[in-house]
């Protein structure tokens, strides 16, 4: 039991949105499609322990979801005919006949997801939530978070992100807002949140919070193929091609990332040659594109700049740290936050020298929104140690070990405090 368990749990994990997104194109409600999603998952665990996980697994939860979809609806317009026009949203001209819902599962059985996940992103999008809910529920349905990873991602208290997400929830299933991609007016001003979400679930898949594994290679292969499809969608918008950019970049070091027993390895020690070239071609030509419309460079573009310039040193001592910090005093400009202020101080450290690094680095000390973030102190004690000022960094690495979340992380920044004190 525990194993099926524990093998249900991962695919859940990967497939939960899937899953959910397909029940919500029958539903045209997000709340009752999680339910019908919810509802495949305990099919699963009542009938995989006896009957054996499926050769298909995805698949057999997503039937089960769409199944437990079209019954509710069937049971809901035959108990109240009133409300007929839940018929029109099974896309069938008599659904309320038995006849016709047969027909119905057939249909919905044997359609693919197709733009689905596309949909269910815009749909958890939507205006009337304010832009941190959106977020925070579009990274619970689609990106199969937890909220202590969404808190981690925002850096806020878990309970906040609970209680955003219970809210969302229950906004937009009082408003019965529809299932679908908008267009024109609607789509552009819920783009700025959609493209927000699609980086902090690829983020969580390059360097997961928590958990045993420092990466997760599926959540960062969905939010490529979602930004794909919103590229292919949008080809005169700028920033959809910048973050699609920093995706393809970014994931083509992912197998260069761990070695061979799963343990981090950082940028600059990476073997290079591991790195995806053909990701890289097509990160590059992303932000070409990017770069040739018009208009002045967004944030994710800059951040697929500064991609670029890693990618496009074949050694690590070749790295362009000069221009990786233009492209950072851009971005401070054009999306100020702590994080990217961290990562200005990281660059500057490279390209001018550890101690000029640690002055920009001292200054975010205090910064309350970095107080837990467990990169401050791990930056702080990378400076001191280049400085040579070994005791002092090895507190920091081992400050670092304890705020960090995720297993691997946290054994590395261990390692290091180890080793740098003597």
């Amino acid at each position: 039991m525990t194993a099926v368990a524990d093998t249900l749990a991962a695919i859940w994990h990967i497939e939960s949105a899937k899953v959910a997104a397909a029940a919500a194109r029958l539903t045209r409600d997000l709340a009752l499609a999680e339910e019908c999603a919810q509802d495949a998952l305990v099919a699963a665990l009542e009938h995989w322990p006896t009957q054996g996980v499926p050769d298909n697994p995805a698949a057999w939860l997503t039937t089960a979801a769409k199944r437990r979809a079209l019954d509710l609806l069937r049971h809901r317009t035959q108990a109240a005919p009133k409300h007929a026009e839940l018929a029109v949203e099974l896309d069938t001209q008599n659904a309320i006949r038995e006849a016709d819902f047969a027909e119905a599962v057939d249909d919905a059985l044997d359609d693919d997801i197709g733009d689905d996940l596309l949909a269910l992103v815009f749909t958890a999008c939507h205006p009337l939530l304010p832009p941190e809910a959106r977020a925070a529920l579009t990274l619970k349905v689609v990106g199969g978070l937890s909220v202590e990873e969404i808190a981690r991602a925002y850096l806020k208290p878990a309970a906040t992100v609970a209680q955003r997400i219970v809210r969302a929830k229950r906004t937009l299933a009082e408003a019965r807002v529809p299932f679908a991609t908008p267009r024109g007016a609607e789509l552009t001003a819920r783009l700025p949140s959609v493209l927000e979400v699609l980086y902090l679930i690829f983020n969580e898949g390059y360097a997961a919070t928590t958990g045993n594994d420092w990466i997760r290679p599926a959540l960062c292969e969905e939010a490529q193929r979602l930004g794909r499809a919103l590229a292919g969608r949008l080809p005169a918008v700028a920033e959809v091609h910048g973050l699609l950019a920093l995706m393809e970049i970014q994931a083509s070091r992912l197998a260069a990332r761990v070695d061979a027993s799963g343990q981090p390895v950082l940028l600059m020690d990476q073997d290079r040659t591991r790195w995806d070239r053909l990701l890289i071609r097509r990160g590059l030509a992303a932000l070409a594109h990017a770069e040739g419309l018009p208009g002045p460079s967004g944030p994710y573009t800059l951040q697929a700049a500064i991609a670029a310039c890693h990618a496009r040193a074949t050694i690590a001592a070749d790295t362009d740290w000069s221009r990786i910090t233009a492209f950072y005093d851009a971005l401070v400009q054009v999306a100020p936050s702590p994080v990217v202020a961290l990562n200005r101080a990281v660059a500057v450290g490279m390209a001018f020298g550890a101690a000029a690094g640690l002055e920009l680095v001292e200054a975010l000390a205090t910064d309350p929104a970095l107080k837990t973030y467990h990169l401050l102190p791990a930056v702080r004690g990378d400076l001191l140690a280049k400085l040579d000022r070994r005791e002092e960094a090895r507190a920091e690495f081992a400050r670092a070990a304890q705020l960090a979340q995720n297993a691997r992380e946290r054994a590395m920044l261990q390692a290091r405090a180890a080793t740098t004190g003597t």
